[in-house]
């Protein structure tokens, strides 16, 4: 059992390190404006709030469509703190400069300050989530769907609001901050978070959530506090789709609250269902194939030309979202689990017991 174990951890390990220098291969081949570098960076941002909204709702089973919310939370930490002080001005035109009057990668160095700007804008989101999940984790199913859903819409709004605009900059673009690096950076910062992750879902917290979802009353009757293992769930998963915001901040290169509507949240609950309810290895293939598919190998379904097929007629905008969707509903018709189930990767080398194990098993 134990050489098993091993030699499943052996291959795990060895398709991550061919996918890190895979990556690592694209960001020296081809310029950063690549197509290819671009999927591999929102990619990563996807896997990362997908794994975070997993833990919630696949996890713990909390139905919650506050992520876009968080995200927007992030961004504007991570653009608010980055933007250099020289650059202020020109970005807070209408607003003397905005509030804020330091960068922190110039008082703590670039890839200290851009670090730690991602982890305030987490705090920042966890910090809210803690405020809100008080009263609103005492709904249960669709009415904490709801509640999330129209906070994030209120969220954003406000961000809007002229009155902030020495913070957010009104409705104005927020822009002119550093990006960390190339498609590996992103890679490895997401990567870091997801193994987080996976270190609290295999912990004791982690069992906890898992009970909570397969049956509250048995999990309470264990002892189990409910209310403050589905506010911890609720806080941490906020934290890492802040962080992931603020990573997408990044990826983008300006902030404005337009961006994070709910349609951002509905993507992400996409990968989750796709990819596999419970499954992190799920939400992390899932996204790297939906951008994938979305923002490059399906992009010439809108343009006129695909696989060599120049179809104006056919091929027009808006029918790349119509081939989308027939694949979705084919993959959920043959994957009624997702892609994954609640499997993860070392699960696909474990080797299927022989016929004849079975009947022994029966047997006894």
């Amino acid at each position: 059992m134990k050489s098993l174990k091993k030699r499943e951890n052996i291959i795990t390990a060895a398709i991550v390190l061919a996918l890190l220098a895979l990556a690592m291969a694209l960001d020296i081949l081809l310029p950063g404006y690549h197509i290819a570098i671009k999927v591999l960076k929102k990619g990563a941002v996807y896997a990362l709030v997908a794994v975070s909204m997993n833990l919630l709702n696949g996890f713990t089973g909390l139905f919650s469509l506050g992520q876009a919310g968080f995200m927007l939370l992030g961004a504007y930490s991570y653009a608010v703190l980055c933007i250099p002080v020289a650059k202020r001005a020109g970005v807070y035109q209408y607003f003397d400069g905005g509030l804020v009057q330091f960068s922190l990668p110039e008082v703590l160095g670039k890839l200290p300050g851009m670090l730690a700007a991602l982890l305030i804008g987490g705090l920042i989101a966890a910090l809210l989530a803690f405020l809100i999940g008080l009263p609103v984790l005492r709904l249960k199913s669709d009415y904490l769907a709801i509640a999330t859903l129209g906070f994030a819409e209120i969220l954003r709004a406000f961000f809007q609001w002229n009155a902030l605009g020495p913070i957010t900059n009104g409705s104005n673009l927020l822009k002119s901050y550093p990006e960390i690096g190339g498609a590996l950076a992103y890679i490895l910062l997401a990567g870091i978070f997801i193994a987080m992750i996976i270190l609290l879902v295999n912990s004791t917290y982690g069992r906890a959530f898992i009970a909570i979802r397969d049956d509250e009353v048995a999990a309470e009757a264990m002892g189990i506090n409910l209310a403050k293992h589905k506010r911890m769930a609720f806080i941490i998963s906020s934290f890492f789709a802040g962080v992931g915001g603020g990573m997408l901040a990044m990826y983008m290169g300006a902030v404005s609250a337009l961006s994070f509507k709910s349609t951002m949240t509905y993507e992400i609950l996409l990968i989750v269902v796709i990819g596999g309810i419970g499954s992190i290895s799920g939400s992390v293939l899932t996204s790297f194939l939906y951008v994938a598919s979305l923002e490059w190998l399906l992009r010439g379904l809108d343009s006129g030309t695909f696989l060599g097929i120049n179809a104006p007629g056919l091929f027009k905008n808006g029918f790349r979202m119509a081939v989308v969707s027939v694949i979705i509903m084919v993959v959920v018709l043959f994957f009624r689990k997702g892609i994954m189930g609640d499997k993860e990767l070392p699960d696909l080398f474990k080797k299927k017991p022989s016929r004849k194990m079975k009947k022994e098993v029966a047997a006894k």
